[in-house]
């Protein structure tokens, strides 16, 4: 998909067509083949726009958001496979409390191999009882309240250097390109 804005997909607030020019369009002229063309182009706009869009859209199974990444460096005019934009794919970890001065491992579920790379991980743990949140990775001074993210093949891993089990909630987001 050729994007052609650098600065994003944005769609025109003003009416494009006038309605009562529509109206007077005899539907065997000329015109009349014209405004289909335009309808249709206009059509496609608005479908290119919402298809590219990042989806505030969080669920707990793989979907796809609407990021699009640059083309595989890997791919050709020469390769089997034509170089396009890649999808991005996201899913939610409800992770649960953090760990007690250890690793906690929670399965993914996602299907990894060579053609995955993942383009961001992060989470966001909650006390729900002394309404406090941190980040995660958490960077502090003292290396004990350091909160490390890890993601294998199979599982997230979130490591904690202190007790943080008061920290009973919280979701990882992981995104990542399948190609």
């Amino acid at each position: 998909m050729a994007l052609d804005n650098e600065f994003g997909a944005f769609l025109p607030t003003t009416d494009v067509f006038d309605r009562s020019a529509i109206q007077a369009l005899n539907v065997n002229s000329p015109e009349f083949k014209d405004f289909l063309v335009r309808l249709y182009q206009t059509t496609n706009n608005i479908a290119n726009a919402v298809n590219i869009r990042d989806a505030g859209y969080y669920p707990l199974t793989e979907f796809i958001c609407g990021q699009l990444w640059f083309e595989n460096p890997n791919l050709s005019s020469s390769t089997a496979q034509v170089p396009e934009y890649r999808q991005v794919w996201r899913k939610i970890i409800n992770f649960g409390a953090l760990p007690n001065t250890s690793t906690k491992n929670v399965a993914h579920s996602i299907t990894v191999d060579s053609n995955t790379t993942f383009t961001r991980i992060y989470a966001t743990a909650s006390d729900t009882t002394g309404n406090t949140y941190i980040p995660i990775p958490y960077a502090h001074a003292t290396a004990a309240n350091i909160v490390r993210l890890d993601v294998d093949a199979t599982n997230v891993s979130i490591t904690t250097g202190i007790d943080r089990t008061n920290y009973d909630t919280c979701y990882v987001i992981l995104e990542y390109i399948k190609q």
